[in-house]
């Protein structure tokens, strides 16, 4: 009879456990935000880390979770960190190129994995991109000059600090600036690049200084090179007048302070959302347009 019972309530024990474990896989599993990745071309540029900060909004507010990684201005970085995302899992890759040639090579990785890409800023040259997010910087460089057209009355000596070589913000800036100045009595006495950096601009710009004699404006692909060159001019006493483009914060207080003459106005913060926006369709099935322009304004007080 023991025996009996103690088989009993081993049962009744069993039964218990086994209810238990059902219960606790019958519990809903919480749902893991999906993923989005953002490939940044350097994050040390105030231009950037704005482009971010939009991007950063946006997925917060659609509840994704946004993974960032810095390429560094290293295409070799670029295609490791596109290897990354890869890893990571997620469902849309958005890239802003540090070299609108050779980000083909980082594009195909996610090609090859099935991942969505979006380009924004810059554009590449090879690789399938789903759609471009950026300003139109052939009209941007165009604004540029025919603003020092205007200043200048048509006649006069520039100076052209390029960004990096072959991404298409340089290529399309330097496009639209020399346009505009085309058919005038406007000579590029000099041009050099600058790679986007402040203290690049500097140095270029210093030497530059002292191999012309006679300059009367300058265009600078980005406000950084523009603003190094600046810091170059000030040091001479020289009058010459810089034109930037981005109209990142400090560009925009030199154009109030009367130092820089005007900047032409991107919105890095509306690159950025717009692109998770865009990507959020994309992993929805939605279709998106193959480029998605954002406007852009002169800045000159």
């Amino acid at each position: 009879m023991k025996k009996v019972v103690s088989i009993f309530m081993v049962a009744i024990l069993a039964m218990g456990l086994l209810a238990g474990c059902t219960g606790k896989q019958a519990e809903p599993q919480k749902e893991e935000a999906k993923k989005i990745g953002l490939i940044i071309s350097t994050l040390n540029n105030p231009f950037f880390v704005t482009l971010k900060e939009g991007a950063e909004a946006k997925a917060k507010e659609l509840g994704y979770e946004l993974i960032v990684l810095d390429s560094q201005d290293k295409s070799e970085k670029e295609l490791s960190n596109m290897e990354d995302m890869v890893t990571r899992g997620v469902s849309a890759i958005m890239i802003n190129p540090t070299n609108s040639d050779t980000v083909g090579n980082a594009i195909k990785i996610s090609n090859d994995a099935n991942i969505p890409v979006l380009t924004l800023d810059r554009g590449a040259k090879s690789g399938e991109v789903v759609s471009h997010i950026a300003s139109d910087n052939v009209a941007g460089g165009k604004m540029a000059g025919e603003y020092i057209v205007e200043k200048l009355g048509e006649k006069g000596k520039l100076v052209e600090l390029e960004g990096i070589p072959g991404a298409s913000a340089t290529v399309d800036r330097g496009a639209g600036f020399n346009e505009a100045i085309k058919g005038k009595e406007l000579t590029v006495v000099a041009k050099q690049t600058a790679n986007f950096n402040r203290t690049e601009g500097l140095t270029v710009m210093e030497n530059i200084l002292q191999a012309q004699p006679e300059i009367n404006a300058v265009f600078a692909h980005n406000d950084e090179m523009a603003l190094g060159a600046l810091k170059a001019i000030e040091g001479t006493k020289r009058d010459i007048m810089v034109v930037g483009f981005d109209a990142t914060e400090d560009a925009v207080t030199s154009v109030k302070e009367g130092k820089l003459a005007a900047t032409v106005a991107q919105q890095p913060d509306k690159i950025g959302s717009l692109g998770i926006e865009t990507a959020d369709k994309i992993i929805k099935g939605e279709k998106v347009d193959d480029f998605i322009p954002v406007d852009l304004k002169l800045i000159t007080e």
